[in-house]
């Protein structure tokens, strides 16, 4: 069973299949899966929902493994050298700024311009499991440009969100979190062994930072990223499963259930909100990505990795362009004062995310057609 769970497959269609069940559910009985959704339980300080605990507590251990994985390529796999990497870095900040600048455009000059942060995420677990179902065929490059351009496309989606859509920062916390994860770097620098030492730490770090503001996952990718490589491996061995069979797939099965029926599909033609997102996520991101990289390896010393071209490149700007879960939590935040116009945003967010996928899907199948013909 861990076996199974280790191929990107098998997380990838348990990712796929939560998703679709929870938006069946929320349909067919809103009532009911909502009740489950909300349902609260935790310590005072930490009683939160169901879906709260998932998006917050479980999303961590997938940004944990992602940190591994990202650390990994970045010291020995393709991506060790920097002026590679510097590539699907640069890629993400421009597929975050385009995005913002289209929605911008759309809203300048209305109260509605305050939603400019909801087509700059990219759902890396969506993202991933796209590529994991239907690119086989791909080079493991390809996945490691995606897997860094979405780590840093997710982390600066949080610093937007702690820094623009959080009414407070408890400074006190943030620090406390910031010490134990250092102490957690150290002990890691120091290859010193023992989950007990760990365990603590890691939940200490995750309270902290939830009580800061900031969201809670980026103490799982934190932390990732000062595994010491030695230990990375076994401690990847281990997770990986618990990421891929339990942690995401609840994640996406309490994101995913969005109630559709009453939204009015035509209002997304009329409405300034929805074309930015649709514009945004579908368009802005490819020629965000895809623009940035080209640029930098063009006018700098940085390059693309030998295993990728151009048309691998534009096919991640495709993936990046699912949004779906921070960006939901950003129109939420965004719009919160306005149920009509976070609902408008909602349904934009889901048409944008499923056209981006089903775009990337088809440009995936053409890769990987061009990959066995060479």
């Amino acid at each position: 069973m861990g076996d199974a769970l280790r191929k990107e497959t098998t997380g990838g269609v348990l990712l796929l299949l939560a998703a679709v069940a929870a938006l069946v559910w929320a349909n067919l009985d809103f009532a009911g899966y909502s009740l489950i959704h909300d349902f609260k339980f935790g310590p005072s300080a930490f009683n939160l929902s169901l879906a709260h605990w998932a998006s917050d507590g479980l999303l961590a251990i997938f940004f944990f493994v992602a940190g591994m994985e990202l650390k990994h390529e970045l010291v020995v796999g393709s991506l060790k050298d920097k002026s590679v990497a510097a590539v699907p870095i640069a890629a993400a900040i421009g597929g975050m700024l385009i995005p913002a600048l289209i929605f911008f455009a759309f809203n300048a000059g209305s109260t509605t311009s305050t939603g400019w942060g909801i087509p700059m995420a990219t759902d890396i677990a969506f993202a991933l499991a796209v590529l994991a179902v239907v690119g086989q065929r791909l080079p493991i490059e390809l996945r490691a440009f995606l897997l860094t351009l979405a780590v840093v496309d997710d982390l600066g989606a949080i610093l937007v969100i702690a820094i623009f859509y959080t009414a407070s920062i408890n400074l006190i916390a943030l620090l406390a979190a910031v010490a134990a994860i250092a102490v957690f770097g150290f002990l890691q620098a120091k290859n010193v062994r023992g989950w007990y030492f760990y365990l603590p730490l890691a939940v200490f770090a995750w309270a902290a930072l939830h009580e800061s503001g900031i969201h809670a996952t980026i103490a799982g990718v934190a932390m990732g990223l000062l595994m010491n490589l030695k230990s990375s491996d076994r401690v990847m061995h281990l997770v990986h499963p618990v990421s891929a069979g339990f942690a995401v797939p609840v994640f996406a099965f309490f994101s995913a259930g969005v109630y559709v029926q009453d939204m009015n599909l035509g209002e997304l033609v009329k409405s300034p909100v929805a074309l930015g997102i649709l514009f945004g996520l579908v368009l802005g991101k490819p020629i965000g990505i895809v623009g940035t990289a080209w640029l930098l390896s063009k006018f700098s010393k940085a390059s693309l990795s030998k295993g990728l071209s151009w048309w691998d490149v534009a096919t991640v700007g495709l993936l990046a362009g699912v949004g779906f879960t921070v960006a939901l939590l950003i129109n939420e935040l965004a719009f919160k004062s306005d149920h009509h116009t976070a609902s408008v945003g909602t349904l934009a967010v889901l048409v944008s995310s499923t056209l981006a996928a089903l775009l990337a899907t088809i440009a995936i199948q053409f890769r990987n057609r061009a990959y066995s013909i060479d």
